[in-house]
């Protein structure tokens, strides 16, 4: 066995640290957003109108890179939550806006806890989170590295 042998090893493989390390973010997330009365895609989607509300529909897909066709639900079980409300453009009927209600602002002060929670449960400090953050940048394929 060579040395290139050892490159297709399944534990020596990018690929599958990263999915499999994906999927366990999603379950370190899981019992603290829970309380909250959200999964971790719709706390993507509250994250990101926590950050400018009202967007389009399209605008919040490409903003979490989904497609809008998986977002859609997610959005239309947090307007049944009351956390958003989907209307239409008046400008332009085609584009839906979701934009945060009350209560959808409100949950915000409660989502304050969440980062302290995640990194108490995996050990790591906000310095930490920012370099693992910054080192995956290169396959994100979204964001470049911070200056922090």
């Amino acid at each position: 066995m060579d040395a290139r042998d050892d490159l297709l090893r399944l534990d020596n493989q990018l690929c599958f640290a990263i999915v499999t390390a994906a999927r366990n973010v999603v379950s370190i997330y899981r019992p603290v957003l829970e309380p909250l009365g959200l999964t971790h895609p719709q706390y993507l989607v509250m994250l990101a109108l926590w950050e400018q509300s009202p967007r389009s529909l399209g605008e919040l897909a490409d903003e979490l890179a989904m497609e809008s066709a998986t977002l859609s639900p997610l959005v239309k079980r947090l307007e049944a939550q009351g956390r958003v409300r989907r209307t239409r453009r008046p400008a332009d009927e085609r584009v839906l806006d979701i934009g945060l209600t009350e209560e959808g602002r409100m949950l915000r002060e409660k989502a304050l806890e969440v980062p302290g929670q995640i990194m108490a449960r995996v050990g790591l400090d906000v310095a930490d989170l920012v370099r693992l953050r910054d080192a995956l940048a290169p396959f994100a394929g979204r964001r470049e590295p911070s200056a922090d």
